[in-house]
């Protein structure tokens, strides 16, 4: 069987797109995520989305990430469906309903409320969530913040001199994060600008994550270090994030469509 694919990305941070609302799309697997994102013998990509019929939105995205496991939510990948679908729309995932809106200046995603509970992160026990009690060599007193999906954030004089490909799986495996959770370094560089690097869990540091410049805006915000509209920027580009008084986020920024394709499903394992 012959199954199409569209390969987009938000700011580098790259996806294979799936719509299972027609026929001829498998049965989404772990191992066949995987091997689909596979760089050296599937398409490659950090993340695999998986377009569905909902009932309470337009659709429904299921996010798989590098490793093959699914999760709740990704921003870039939000942005990278609302220009694929051409208009503004109700998206259903696992870590919230969301809403799309294109435009030629980029695409906003608008995601719900953020979370600060212990218990929403998830955490192992119940710790103060806004700045934790808790340190990895430098990497000291984190926040911690559920946007979709979790992240824990650390405020650096500066991020680009972290070791992030060391420090990163070693927090993302910590038994304090049952769920594991995505890592954040970032450096503060005005109230209307911040520096960030992220470690995503089953992927490792990318080019961009839009989750995690949100939970790292939100949690700026929330410690009184920015105001409540902040430039995120990230090694692959420039994302614009809102704390609205509404409560939810905003997140603004560009997406791309790279190529399209198709696989033989009997070159994958199920």
């Amino acid at each position: 069987m012959r199954v199409p694919f569209v390969k987009m990305h938000g700011l580098g941070n790259d996806f294979i797109v799936l719509d299972a609302r027609a026929d001829g799309v498998p049965v989404m697997t772990a191992a066949l995520a995987a091997a689909l994102a596979d760089r050296h013998t599937g398409i490659g990509c950090d993340q695999l989305i998986l377009l569905e019929p909902a009932q309470a939105a337009d659709l429904r995205m299921r996010i798989f990430n590098h490793d093959g496991g699914e999760v709740e939510a990704c921003g870039n990948a939000s942005r990278a469906v609302g220009l694929l679908l051409g208009r503004s729309a109700r998206i259903e995932t696992l870590g919230g309903l969301l809403s799309v809106d294109p435009a030629d200046s980029g695409v906003t995603a608008e995601l719900p409320a953020p979370r600060f509970e212990w218990d929403q992160i998830p955490l192992a026990y119940a710790i103060d969530t806004h700045t934790m009690p808790v340190a990895w060599d430098r990497l000291e007193a984190p926040t911690a913040v559920n946007v979709g999906n979790p992240h824990v954030v650390f405020f650096v004089p500066d991020c680009g001199s972290v070791e992030l490909d060391r420090l990163g799986p070693e927090i993302e495996h910590d038994p304090l994060f049952p769920e594991r959770i995505n890592v954040n370094v970032a450096t503060v560089e005005s109230r209307q600008r911040i520096r960030l690097r992220v470690w995503e869990r089953g992927v490792g540091e990318t080019q961009a994550c839009g989750t995690g410049a949100c939970a790292t805006a939100i949690g700026a915000m929330r410690r009184g270090l920015t105001d409540r509209e902040v430039t995120v920027a990230l090694p692959g580009g420039e994302l614009t994030i809102e704390w609205t008084a509404a409560g939810s986020i905003r997140m603004t920024g560009p997406a791309a469509e790279s190529f399209r394709g198709a696989f033989e499903s009997e070159d994958y394992p199920a």
